[in-house]
């Protein structure tokens, strides 16, 4: 059977998926369970033939070109429906499950990314991709998307059930990173010491967490982040920022758009400009609780956390240390950095790091443009401790504020996302990704191979 037989062709229901919401809603989950049924009739991405694969894709680009239909029509319907018309604040993992339950076909269900979640990336159907067309039209919404910022802004249950004993003792430890409050100052140290600070599902989750934990204990200031020292064979006993995405996860398919890309974008990182919303600390002078923050580059800040130096007010740098972003390399977006690099060292430089995978070393005149202040190793804990002094007072506080307003309108910032939310996730599962996740695959099972 080909798909003309079993899938709805794409401009034939068009009509129905842009219709008065209730028929829309039935016409996309009927085309969506017909293509469904097609898949599981051809089996396994990883089993089929070149003629199955050519099918299958034909019948989820059909589907995928109805979701968006719905969702370019319906999309603040939709987003009023699973929010009680605006009186629920649900973060990205909780309106993808209220989307998948309420309109059924939009967007992936529990089960099916279940089924998916162990396998590689080269051998997954794509349901992600789904997520990235229904984020990216939430998103594109002022209203819709507006809201899901605030949502995204709130602190995490984790953040809230570790802040007592935070605040009477001004330690926590988690997974992967730590917090100590000395003074009015907090320092988090991220401490995945066998992996170079590696980002994946698990770091991004803590990292939220700490965020949250400085930004409402009242007795934290200034918060500083900086590299633990490392057990991993080529930097053992030094520090290290941050290597980046783990392209050991990303390849395993184990690093998700939402829990993940998105996740660590509207949460943490978004928490670090602008601050959490919390009906505990805010009032009519202000939304948001916010802090002015400080890092600390050791060793090296690549990807992720070159992404991380553009969000922060001071950021100083060991003399032998350096700046990249390969995600061109990679073959994926690097967050937001594409939006935020241009106004901190220019397009031209910017393109250079981001489409060449120019490093930047602390030592060259060009990381002036990234890095406010350089200093031999030996000396840069009293140098961070200086920085963090200088950052403290209300009146730094609200010029922090008001700078970020400038530099970032939040509309700005919003539009940015919905680009990026279907962008990254088409980014995922492009052939030249798969290959680069292929070739990893067999050059890691080689070298275990090797090993034993």
């Amino acid at each position: 059977m080909t798909i003309h037989e079993n899938q709805p062709r794409a401009s034939g229901d068009v009509h129905a998926v842009t219709a008065d919401l209730e028929r829309a809603r039935h016409s996309l989950t009927a085309a969506a369970a017909a293509t469904d049924d097609l898949l599981t009739r051809l089996g396994e991405p990883s089993a089929r033939s070149p003629r199955q694969r050519s099918e299958a894709a034909a019948a989820i680009d059909a589907t995928r070109a109805l979701r968006v239909a719905f969702m370019d029509t319906h999309a603040e319907a939709v987003y009023e429906e699973l929010t009680d018309s605006r009186t629920r604040l649900l973060r990205l993992d909780e309106l993808a499950r209220a989307a998948a339950s309420h309109f059924p076909g939009l967007v992936p269900t529990e089960k099916q990314l279940a089924s998916e979640r162990d396998r590689p990336q080269a051998h997954k159907e794509g349901h992600e991709i789904d997520q990235g067309i229904f984020f990216s039209r939430v998103l594109r919404s002022p209203s819709a998307g507006s809201h899901l910022l605030d949502a995204m802004l709130r602190p995490t249950p984790g953040a809230l059930d570790l802040l007592p004993e935070f605040t009477e003792t001004g330690k926590a430890e988690l997974r992967s990173v730590t917090l100590e409050r000395i003074g009015a100052i907090t320092h988090l140290t991220m401490c995945r010491d066998d992996s170079l600070n590696a980002e994946d599902n698990q770091q991004v989750s803590d990292m939220e967490t700490a965020v949250d934990l400085v930004l409402l204990d009242t007795a934290t200031e200034v918060g500083v982040l900086r590299g633990g020292v490392m057990s991993h064979p080529r930097y053992r006993g030094r520090r290290v920022f941050s290597a980046g995405i783990n392209l050991k996860s990303l390849h395993g398919g184990e690093i998700s758009l939402v829990d993940f890309l998105l996740r660590r974008e509207l949460g943490y990182l978004h928490k670090l400009v602008r601050g959490v919303v919390w009906e505990g600390a805010a009032d009519w002078r202000r939304s948001t609780v916010d802090k002015p923050w400080v890092a600390a580059v050791d060793s090296f800040a690549i990807g992720g956390g070159a992404q991380l130096l553009l969000l922060f007010d001071h950021v100083l740098a060991a003399s032998d240390a350096y700046v990249s972003l390969p995600a061109a390399q990679e073959g994926i977006i690097p967050g937001v950095a594409n939006f935020r690099l241009t106004r901190s060292v220019g397009p031209r430089l910017a393109r250079q790091i981001i489409l060449e995978g120019r490093r930047i070393h602390a030592s060259e005149p060009s990381a002036r443009l990234l890095i406010d202040e350089v200093h031999e190793p030996a000396v840069l804990d009293a140098a961070v401790a200086k920085s963090a002094e200088r950052l403290r007072g209300s009146a730094v506080l609200a010029n922090r504020r008001m700078l970020n307003f400038a530099e970032e309108p939040i509309d700005q910032f919003r539009s940015y996302m919905a680009e990026f939310a279907l962008n990254q996730a088409l980014r995922l599962y492009d052939a030249d990704v798969l290959d680069k996740v292929s070739r990893f695959s067999v050059a890691a099972a080689t070298k275990a191979g090797t090993a034993r």
